[in-house]
């Protein structure tokens, strides 16, 4: 990973000022939905510089064996990148009371961060706020959520920036803001995958650091939005192993999409 990229010093960035590892913004979360090792070690030694987390998703984790998950998670680890299990996987666990064991399962499985979410179950704020505060101060890198998956279940924005400030209170590294893995039909997208920008202009409104949000988004024309809105350090989740070197792309301005911007903003190339 530390090696001379193939065109370094052949060209600029056509979007400069991407911040590299460790990265505090422009955080990219893969979503794994069940990679083995050989893939695992593929996309470390591929991309494992412009990745953040690696989310082994839903409750993948229980079917895995603890040594062949204990040499996913240092492989992972090894590649500076936080690891963590989906967070349905925590929300059983707090349903079914068992919380302080699973994150000392955790724990001894290598995992070295948690994603809380409250995505499917009720959980209370001060529930909410016990689960982080134990996480953070067992030394996971904590990542919580907001938002209900079932679009129906629509969570109140009064409640949300509530969530959002007091999940940063306790020590949240990101806040990430829900919309499934496919990235439909939830949050800030409509049925068919599209932005909503009158949603994200809501969130926003309540939130007052917008660099402390996570934005789930699994498609390209979802990623390119953000990006364009934000700029290339903003902060994204879920996106598929297949697609971190193709977001990477995008976020730098070499894809066509934002390099247009970039050209149109500096047509004759001054540095």
């Amino acid at each position: 990973m530390g090696e001379k990229k193939s065109f370094e010093g052949v060209f600029e960035m056509p979007v400069p000022g991407r911040s590299v590892k460790p990265r505090t913004d422009g955080v990219t979360m893969v979503i794994d939905k069940g990679l083995g090792l050989s893939a695992t070690k593929d996309l470390v030694d591929s991309a494992g510089d412009v990745i953040d987390f690696i989310k082994l998703t839903f409750g993948t984790s229980a079917f895995l064996g603890m040594d062949f998950l204990g040499k996913k998670t240092e492989m992972i680890k090894d590649a500076d990148i936080f690891v963590c299990p989906g967070g349905t996987f925590l929300e059983v666990s707090v349903w079914q009371g068992t919380y302080p064991q699973y994150l000392k399962r955790c724990k001894e499985l290598g995992f070295n961060a948690i994603e809380f979410s409250d995505g499917t179950i009720e959980v209370d704020m001060n529930t909410r706020t016990d689960c982080i505060k134990r996480a953070v101060d067992m030394g996971f890198k904590v990542v919580s959520e907001v938002g209900k998956k079932d679009p129906s279940e629509k969570v109140a924005l009064d409640l949300m920036y509530k969530e959002i400030a007091l999940d940063l209170e306790c020590g949240a590294f990101k806040v990430i803001v829900e919309a499934r893995e496919a990235g439909k039909g939830v949050g800030i997208y409509d049925a068919e995958g599209k932005v909503k920008q009158d949603e994200i202009d809501k969130i926003i409104a309540g939130v007052d650091d917008v660099t402390k949000l996570e934005w789930e988004a699994p498609i390209k024309s979802q990623q390119q939005h953000l990006i364009l809105r934000f700029g290339s350090n903003v902060n994204l989740g879920n996106i598929p192993p297949e697609e971190i070197l193709a977001l990477e792309a995008l976020r730098n301005g070499l894809r066509g999409d934002t390099l247009k911007r970039a050209y149109l903003a500096n047509p004759t190339f001054k540095k």
